[in-house]
């Protein structure tokens, strides 16, 4: 945003501001005859204690998820919907090209059991499942943390290990590059085979695509947004066999198009 589009947007802002504090005057005047509209006070990116995100600008921040503080996000990475990162009492590195799912919340610690003040720190082309919880741990470059997964103080999962569903990572274990563990508290289970190691950099690249369409979709204008539905109607009455009956050539839906051809139609 150059300079005059940050003195439009502070503009902007002002005038919401000043606007919804003669609202709220005018209200009470009325006394009893108010009308209270409850608007959502949810911020994306929020600052706290002096400490602003750092977010590279090709990386996709879900409407719903919220980025607090001391957080530095790294180019292509992804944060999805109901995520949370709370960088307040340290603060927490998210390498390029990683993806955090859904409902995944990352934060840090200031005091524990052992006295330590750490932060959370993810790599590169890290994935991390749905619903995990990540707390003053550290997530090497490659490596997969499976959805449901709780990763506490101390813990180390080394570049190009997988902690699998479900499971509970205790403080300062490591999980050493290759291998899998599982259960509550996790324990080795087995050395990754290679396809296994393989498929860890291709889900990251799944992502990043899928990313992409998502940050395409959530950019829309409110006409866009208008004029998709309208196609749809429009698609969804067309019969191919009645159509061709009639010798009738309508525009056909599109296929799905994903950036590079990454992603399959298939579910993820």
């Amino acid at each position: 945003m150059g300079t005059l589009g940050r003195v439009v947007y502070s503009l902007g802002k002002a005038a919401r501001t000043t606007g919804q504090a003669l609202d709220r005057i005018g209200s009470r005047m009325q006394l009893g005859y108010t009308f209270k509209d409850e608007v959502s006070k949810h911020q994306t990116i929020l600052s706290i204690f002096g400490k602003s995100p750092v977010i590279g600008e090709s990386t996709f921040v879900a409407p719903g998820a919220s980025v607090v503080g001391e957080v530095h996000i790294g180019e292509k990475s992804s944060i999805w919907y109901g995520c949370v990162l709370r960088g307040d009492v340290h603060s927490i590195k998210v390498g390029s090209e990683t993806n955090i799912q859904d409902n995944t919340l990352v934060h840090v610690a200031k005091t524990n059991v052992s006295g330590n003040v750490q932060p959370t720190i993810i790599g590169n082309r890290v994935t991390i499942g749905h619903n995990s919880v990540l707390h003053a741990c550290t997530v090497e470059d490659e490596a997969f943390v499976g959805m449901g997964s709780t990763i506490l103080d101390g813990a180390v999962v080394e570049k190009g290990a997988m902690v699998a569903a479900g499971s509970v990572v205790t403080q300062k274990t490591r999980i050493p590059t290759g291998q899998i563990w599982a259960g509550s508290p996790a324990k080795f289970l087995r050395e990754l085979t290679a396809e296994e190691q393989a498929s860890l950099t291709g889900n990251t690249s799944i992502y990043m695509d899928l990313a992409e369409v998502h940050a395409h979709e959530n950019s829309k204008t409110f006409g866009e947004i208008e004029a998709d539905k309208a196609l749809r109607r429009k698609w969804d009455v067309q019969d191919d066999d009645y159509d061709s009956h009639l010798g009738i050539i309508r525009s056909k839906r599109p296929e799905i198009e994903f950036p590079n051809k990454m992603i399959s139609k298939g579910p993820h």
